[in-house]
């Protein structure tokens, strides 16, 4: 098997991605025109979603990083809108499209409306992170569209095998329908906790960090694969599994938790620019099977089903926000805080991932049917909402006059905190150099004192007066003068090993300690970018 279309599809779409961080436009929206434009080059191949690869190889790691990344105890706050967005809205959505699509597409039958309707109703978990971390979304909002992106694929496959079955012809009920979803719910919760406690004690007792690292990204495919092996959800496991070690990070050491970030980026980088690329490149495979329909037919279908989804989600959100016993409690956002929720609704790689598994027949050897022109309404709902709704989410966000972070707020909050940890360690710092045991020359026992004024002083500093002549902080003028002083040192390393003074050994370990002082100085830096 040739590699090498793969490897350049990965490449090419991760330098379009890297390239998008220099432009206002979020990386996702580049990333699939490049692909809609590559999918008519010639000479370019056809690529292909294969379920069997985008449900249990790309979508697991995607997942449990969005879970690292998520706030249990946000999640937790905001339950009930995250629960009736990821389970109430999905299937809310999977009934409001089938019926559109049974009533607007002739001879459609309203099993195979159904199987459309869950295939396109759950936005897309990297969607929904990227544009909000672009664009910088209020927490709440942000907390919420996160949320939902974890757990609505679980409703979203379950609700599709549900109408699937009974699409072709397996004699699937609703009451059994429930039932299906209710165990691979219960199940998928009950194997990710299950999971998350073995797994959280094996990495806090492994102290070998490649070790870590690689147990790290064995978890997803682990809490996927053995959920699914039980017929129960492994999107769920996942997610549960995700949040509970993100949760606990901190048990492990701070060695791991370095190589385990930069790990889990560069992951996140490739996967996200390889799936976008792929959404993009459809696009031939999608026309070529649309032989049968017109194209203004089509294209008539394609806009009625995107407006179906757009204001279906609309309906919901703003009835399940203001509506007395479904509204959370406490007095309801202000108007505009839905209408960015109801927007922010990007279909993905998963609703195409499900599409592609239309099977071609239904029992009795006879054709799907419409499947063709379901992998079509599928493929324009995905571009459709990541184009139309992606683009245009930033300058309505500034049009509504929605918040965006508060940094000085957060700024404060951080100050605050680290010094409330910088009296602990100072406290304890005098405990231990008053033992006689841990007796040390002043000016090393100064020197751990400085480190900790240092780091308590130097988040206050960023809210500090601005220099008139350089337009900086007092912060940020110490911290690029300590990257000037740390190149330095590095230079003169590199040139005693080129004048053969220190071999490339001692080099790489004089270069990693510069490594970690300059993270240690710059990581709030590289945190915000």
């Amino acid at each position: 098997m040739d590699a090498t279309p793969l490897l350049l599809m990965v490449a090419v779409s991760a330098a379009v991605a890297g390239a998008a961080r220099r432009t206002p436009v979020p990386a996702p929206l580049l990333v699939v025109a490049a692909g809609l434009a590559a999918s008519f080059v010639p000479g370019v191949p056809e690529y292909t979603l294969d379920p069997d690869v985008v449900l249990p190889l790309v979508l697991p790691p995607l997942l449990h990083l969005a879970a690292l990344d998520s706030s249990y105890l946000g999640l937790r706050a905001h339950a009930r809108p995250v629960l009736l967005l990821s389970v109430g809205y999905v299937l809310f959505a999977m009934g409001v499209v089938g019926w559109v699509a049974y009533a607007v597409v002739p001879d459609l039958p309203l099993t195979a409306a159904l199987v459309l309707g869950a295939v396109v109703a759950p936005p897309d978990a990297v969607a929904a992170t990227a544009v909000a971390r672009r664009i910088g979304l209020p927490a709440k909002i942000t907390t919420i569209l996160k949320g939902e992106s974890l757990f609505n694929d679980a409703t979203a496959i379950t609700a599709y095998k549900v109408a699937l079955a009974a699409a072709v012809g397996e004699g699937a009920t609703w009451a059994g329908g429930l039932g299906e979803f209710a165990v691979a719910a219960v199940g998928g919760v009950g194997v990710g906790l299950v999971l998350m406690g073995p797994l959280n004690w094996l990495r806090t007792r492994l102290r070998e960090p490649l070790l870590l690292n690689t147990l790290s990204l064995l978890v997803p495919f682990v809490a996927y694969s053995a959920a699914e092996a039980v017929h129960a959800s492994g999107v769920l496991a996942v997610v549960v599994v995700g949040l509970y070690l993100g949760h606990r990070s901190w048990q492990v050491d701070f060695e791991t938790r370095l190589q385990e970030a930069a790990v889990w980026r560069m992951v996140a980088f490739i996967l996200e620019s390889a799936v976008f690329a792929l959404i993009g490149l459809q696009l031939r495979v999608v026309l070529q099977g649309l032989g049968e329909y017109e194209a203004g037919e089509a294209a008539t279908y394609a806009t009625v089903v995107f407006a179906a989804v757009v204001a279906g989600r609309f309906v919901w959100v703003y009835t399940t926000t203001y509506l007395p016993g479904l509204r959370s409690p406490g007095s309801p956002p202000p108007w505009r805080y839905p209408f960015v929720v109801s927007w922010a609704g990007m279909r993905g790689v998963v609703s195409l991932a499900i599409a592609f598994a239309v099977p071609m027949t239904v029992h009795g050897g006879d054709p799907f049917p419409a499947r063709n022109l379901l992998l079509f309404l599928t493929f324009t709902t995905v571009i459709g909402t990541l184009v139309v709704q992606g683009l245009t989410l930033p300058p309505l966000i500034r049009l509504l006059g929605l918040p965006g972070r508060d940094l000085y707020r957060e700024t404060l909050a951080e100050a605050q905190a680290q010094s409330e940890a910088s009296r602990a360690a100072e406290q304890r710092l005098e405990e231990l150099l008053a033992d006689p045991g841990n007796a040390l020359p002043q000016p090393l026992a100064d020197r751990l004192r400085a480190v900790l004024e240092r780091r308590r002083n130097a988040v206050w500093e960023r809210l500090g007066t601005v220099s008139e002549v350089t337009g900086e902080s007092a912060d940020a003028t110490y911290r690029r003068m300590a990257r000037e002083v740390i190149a330095t040192e590095r230079d003169v390393f590199v040139r005693l090993r080129d004048e053969r003074r220190i071999d490339d050994e001692m080099l790489r370990v004089l270069l990693r300690r510069l490594d970690l002082e300059e993270a240690a100085a710059f990581y709030r830096e590289d945190a915000t970018d």
